[in-house]
Order: C-alpha cells, then sequence, then structure tokens
C-alpha cells in the first residue's frame, strides 16, 4: 500500500524564553479578562471583511483527521434575522414555559435570562455554527468525519476569541430544538446546527450578571503534575 503521508516543514516558531512566555500568556489572559457574554447591542453595522477575517481564523483549528468538520453562515440579512428570532424565541417560550424542567431554569435565575430575544435582530450579524456530522464527495458518496463535537467546540472558542479581539461583543445562544436553523440557513442535512452567535458593539447602557464575575479559581480548574 502506497502511503499518502506527505511531509513538509512545520511553520518556524520564534522561540521565546520562560519570562517572555509568561509576558506574552499575562498580555493575552489581560486582553480576555473583559470578555463577556453581552445581550444588548447597538444596531452600528459591522464590515462584513471583520466577520470574514474572524472566521478564517476559526478555520485554523485543529480536527480530527484534519477533515475540518464545520461550517459558519454569517448572517446580516434583516429578514433572515427577523426569521431566526421567531422561531428561537418560540423555541424559548416553551423551554421556560417547563420544557426545561424546575432545576434548569432555576439555574439560570442569577443569569436573568427569559424568552425574548431582541438581540437577535439587534445585532448586525448573526453567525449560525453547524458541525458536519459526514462529508459528502463530489460523487454524492458520504465519508466520516472524525471527533466532530471536539473539533467545531474548539474552532468556535477560536472564533469567539477572535471576535473579541477584533473589538467586537458576543453572544452564545443554542435555542432547543434548532433544527430550524437548518432550513434558514440552506445547510445540507450532513449540517447540524449547534449554536447563534451574535456579534456587533454593545449598547452604552449594557449590563452583565453580576455572577459572570465570579470565575473558578486557578486551582479549582487546574490540577498540575509536575
Amino acid at each position: 500500500m502506497i502511503s499518502k503521508y506527505k511531509p513538509v516543514l512545520a511553520p518556524k516558531r520564534i522561540q521565546k524564553t520562560n519570562g517572555e512566555m509568561i509576558a506574552a500568556a499575562d498580555a493575552f489572559h489581560k486582553a480576555m479578562v473583559d470578555r463577556r457574554t453581552i445581550r444588548d447591542y447597538k444596531d452600528d453595522p459591522v464590515a462584513a471583511d471583520v466577520i470574514k477575517q474572524c472566521i478564517k481564523t476559526a478555520g485554523m483549528a485543529p480536527s480530527g483527521a484534519n477533515h475540518q468538520p464545520w461550517h459558519f453562515v454569517a448572517i446580516s440579512n434583516p429578514d433572515l434575522k427577523r426569521q431566526i428570532r421567531e422561531a428561537a424565541e418560540k423555541e424559548e417560550e416553551q423551554f421556560y414555559a417547563g420544557g426545561a424542567g424546575d432545576e434548569w431554569i432555576s439555574a439560570l435565575e442569577p443569569i436573568g435570562t427569559g424568552p425574548s430575544k431582541p438581540h437577535l435582530t439587534t445585532a448586525p450579524w448573526l453567525i449560525v455554527v453547524f458541525a458536519e456530522r459526514y462529508g459528502v464527495r463530489e460523487d454524492g458518496s458520504h465519508y466520516k468525519n472524525y471527533y466532530v463535537p471536539e473539533s467545531v467546540g474548539i474552532a468556535t472558542g477560536m472564533l469567539l476569541t477572535a471576535l473579541h479581539m477584533a473589538g467586537l461583543s458576543t453572544l452564545t445562544h443554542t435555542p432547543n430544538p434548532m433544527a430550524f436553523l437548518t432550513e434558514i440557513c440552506g445547510q445540507p442535512r450532513s449540517n447540524k446546527p449547534t449554536m447563534i452567535i451574535t456579534v456587533g458593539h454593545q449598547a452604552d447602557s449594557a449590563e452583565i450578571p453580576e455572577i459572570a464575575l465570579k470565575k473558578k479559581p486557578l486551582e479549582g480548574v487546574l490540577t498540575l503534575m509536575e
């Protein structure tokens, strides 16, 4: 069997001293400290080129077998945003009316969320993230994708980071169920919607829940085994 593996040299990296690495990591941490989920937006426009560049960064994420099983649909069309809001709020009304269960609703109380989602039409962009459950060849046959949730999760995290570093605010929204997004976004059955990311500039009066400031300390999320 002839191997398909064809190695090329890895991109060059400049090796930093420990001090330089700590400084770089600290600078990035400080840049990310004020990243918060925002629910109140201005309707100020954001250039499509900004969104495209951030999604381009997300596309650099590692993935199982390098299949890159993600697809992003970026929407600024007001009518499509309205359709998404109407469908999402319909699902959210059922969710908050009891479909979620008492424990889940209780967990959400400190966040202050409800079925109304005005940000879906106010913000200039919605990015719908799709997971490609399987690939489709030109002849219509299917091939398997690997570690799809993990790969899409990494790419989504890189997208949120890129958007924040570009100076934008975001909100991740996961209406349940969200099959309506497949039809509205014109996606094939192979693509499963995973979330809506609202993107734009936060309103001057934007507020966040106090609980959002409470993050686990490093010792609560790290086990160091030297």
